[in-house]
Parts: C-alpha cells; structure tokens; sequence
C-alpha cells in the first residue's frame, strides 16, 4: 500500500522533470547560431495577409535575404502553402517580398504545397533533391528552432544548420512563455509520435 502511495508522485516527479528538460532544450536552442556556408537557405513558413508578409514571416524572410547577401548561400526556399480563403501561398508572398529586397528571382524557390512545419521540410528537401542540393540553413523564430532541425532530420536533410532569427515579433515576456508553451507542447507530442513511428518500423 505505501508502495503504491509513493508511486503517484514519483511519476509526476518524473514527468514534470521530463518536461522541464525538455523547456530549457528548446529555450537554450533558441540563440544557438550554426550559420555556415551551404547550398541553399530554407525558411520555414509563417502566415501572411493576402499579398502581406505578416510580421513574423517578415522576420525569417529579412534574415535569410541577409544571410544571403552575406554569401552564406546562393539560393533560398521559401515555404508555405495556401489556406481557406487565401488567394495566395505564404510562399509566393515571400518571393515577391524578396525580389523586392533585391534578392535575384532566378535564385527563389518556392514550395506551396505544405500547411505545417515538417511539410515545409518535406517539400523543401524534394526540391533539394531536384536541384542537386546538399546542405541547408534552416531559418525560423528562435524558440521553433529545436523542433525544427529535429523535422529537418527526419525527413533526410543530413546537413542542416539552425540559424534563428535575430529578431522576434515575440518580444515580451509573457509573449515568449505563451510561445513556448504551445512550441513545448508540440514538440513532445511529435517525440511521442517519433516513437510510435519507430516502434511500428520494428513490428
């Protein structure tokens, strides 16, 4: 009978270590800059307003437009498709802000297929594929960042660099808990689900 009493909190011990661990994984890979020279820079997408970058895809598509001017890679691909109602991909928007910005069009490209974060990856490495591609600099808001190099490796990008944003729209301290809570929530939902994958690749 004690035993069993003491077991209930030791699992919650345990599981609120879990989660924890898993809340300064994420919150200490927000800032962690690999930038390196690569083949191709890929943004992962964010909404937009009809034919506005909205103002956190405006902050992925600003660094990666300097990280290109900067020589870190000669292309750069653009995520994201489009929603109900939307007349244009988050993608397509995106080009159109960075030829704006001076960035060489014949240097974009696009993928308008993907509506979530492992798709963008997904889509993203068909065009590496297709284009002879290696190697990628991933770019997206700092505390999306762990999940992100985590998708990027499942779906085959073997040579990826995390390159948050230097800048966020997420800027208070209450905006930055609520941001991690819900990137917390995701990102040990797809652990769990990595498993499930693995586990069913066994049977």
């Amino acid at each position: 009978m004690i035993k069993k009493i003491l077991l209930l909190p030791c699992i919650l011990l345990l599981v609120g270590l879990y989660i924890l661990g898993n809340a300064i994984s994420i919150w200490n890979y927000a800032n962690y800059d690999q930038a390196k020279k690569a083949d191709v820079i890929i943004v992962l997408g964010a909404s937009v307003e009809y034919t506005r970058v909205s103002p956190v895809y405006r902050e992925r598509i600003n660094h990666a437009i300097d990280l290109y001017n900067k020589g870190y890679a000669k292309y750069i691909i653009f995520t994201g498709g489009k929603i109900a109602g939307q007349d244009y991909s988050d993608s397509s928007v995106a080009k159109y802000y960075a030829i704006d910005k001076g960035v060489d069009e014949d240097n974009i490209f696009i993928e308008e297929k993907s509506t979530y974060t492992k798709e963008n990856l997904q889509y993203a490495k068909q065009i590496m594929d297709q284009k002879g591609f290696s190697s990628a600099i991933v770019v997206s808001d700092p505390l999306h960042m762990k999940r992100g190099m985590l998708m990027a490796k499942d779906v085959g990008i073997a040579t990826a660099y995390s390159s948050p944003t230097p800048t966020t729209m997420y800027k208070s301290r209450s905006a930055k808990i609520n941001f991690l809570k819900k990137e917390l929530f995701v990102y040990i939902a797809y652990k769990f689900y990595r498993i499930g994958i693995l586990f069913t690749s066994f049977l």
